[in-house]
């Protein structure tokens, strides 16, 4: 169908939520929203909620499916699972490697996308995410040590002209000397730069946001935490208003309570929920291996090998929005805006990405009043579920 209308009972619209009526989709893009019906085919969506699709900014794979495998069809079947749990968009996500590797992982994100035809059903790849290898050592989590060095900015033209200039946000630890440079010479490419796996202190992390880093790593997990006679970065992050923070809401990496404090501290509009999801997320409880080291998946949650350290999560997206809700922190209107409108401002996509609005990519999800994932559509096209 080329026009049509949507009809149902809730629309998250931008700055607003919108009771019962119909929003026009025109040839894969969003028309406008109207209380009356448009005289064009009409979906009918009865009691539900509509929100624009969800962005993951953080997520390494699923279902089976890593970036660390370099394999561009594996990408591409990643992407077909994740529009089926509500992830209509991601930025596949790398780890600490090799110079060569992380080179070849862009590679073969770039030729995923290539391969492409006009009607794959998968979620959109708006750009490429490097977490590492710029870190240190006390916070790496499941960052491989053999890999861990200073930010370079040779490396990172490396990557990005392997990547053919996809590359949107890189991770990095602040209290490298090298960190100011790096985070400038970025910024002034266009590309954002997020702060974690780091041990630096309160002081270190204002000096790389007034550089210009925007974006915390997945805040509370690998970076020094607060105290009241040393904030940290976790202190960095809730004190500086205008940067976003990435927030795992799984339940494990980050107690609810632990969660709200945060929300309450920046404001829901600069919170970013990610799964930080390891390409085992929606298989079996097993052993597996992420980001070249050998991990455990067990009762959704994955651990090192050791059983000892967290190593990422198996969540969708769609669950951590869901949790934040019904934990009580955030309404569910915040909830869906944070996980589509507030995740493509913090990466620099909310142009195309994020918002039910004329002109922008008709890609949304429809919930049931308690929030749970009914469909999605990519392009106005309802996403199969099988």
């Amino acid at each position: 169908m080329s026009t049509y209308a949507i009809h149902a009972q809730r629309f998250v619209l931008p700055g607003r939520l919108a009771q019962e009526g119909y929003v026009t989709v025109c040839d894969g893009l969003f028309g406008t929203w109207s209380k009356e019906q448009p005289n064009c085919e009409l979906v009918e969506l009865g009691d539900s909620w509509v929100g624009p699709g969800l962005i993951d900014t953080h997520i390494h794979g699923y279902f089976g499916h890593a970036t660390t495998d370099k394999d561009p069809q594996g990408i591409n079947q990643a992407s077909i699972e994740l529009a089926r749990q509500g992830t209509t968009a991601w930025l596949p996500t790398t780890f600490t490697d090799a110079d060569d590797n992380i080179a070849a992982q862009c590679e073969a994100i770039v030729n995923a996308i290539a391969m492409r035809g006009d009607g794959f059903m998968g979620a959109r790849i708006p750009g490429i995410y490097l977490e590492g290898p710029f870190f240190t050592e006390k916070h790496k989590g499941a960052q491989n040590p053999a890999y861990l060095k200073a930010p370079s900015y040779e490396c990172y033209t490396l990557w990005q002209s392997h990547a053919r200039g996809r590359i949107i946000k890189s991770a990095l630890a602040p209290e490298y000397e090298e960190a100011t440079d790096y985070i400038t010479r970025l910024a002034a490419d266009g590309v954002v730069t997020a702060l974690g796996h780091s041990d630096a202190r309160f002081e270190e992390g204002m000096a790389a946001v007034d550089a210009g880093a925007t974006v915390f790593v997945h805040t509370y997990n690998g970076m020094s935490g607060l105290h009241h006679r040393d904030p940290g970065l976790v202190g960095c992050a809730m004190a500086s208003p205008a940067t976003y923070a990435e927030l795992i809401c799984d339940g494990h990496h980050v107690a609810p309570g632990a969660c709200a404090a945060l929300i309450r501290a920046k404001g829901w509009e600069h919170v970013v929920p990610v799964s930080d999801c390891l390409g085992c997320g929606g298989l079996p409880d097993g052993a597996y291996m992420s980001g070249g080291l050998p991990i455990v998946l067990k009762d959704g949650l994955c651990y090192l090998e050791n059983m000892q350290s967290i190593a990422g999560s198996v969540i969708t997206l769609a669950q951590c929005v869901k949790n934040l809700v019904d934990w009580g922190i955030v309404s569910a209107e915040q909830a869906l805006r944070m996980g589509s409108e507030v995740s493509a401002r913090s990466v620099g996509i909310d142009d195309q990405y994020g918002y039910i609005a004329p002109g922008r990519l008709a890609d949304f999800n429809v919930y049931a009043p308690d929030l749970t994932l009914r469909a999605s559509y990519i392009g106005g096209e309802l996403v199969p579920t099988s």
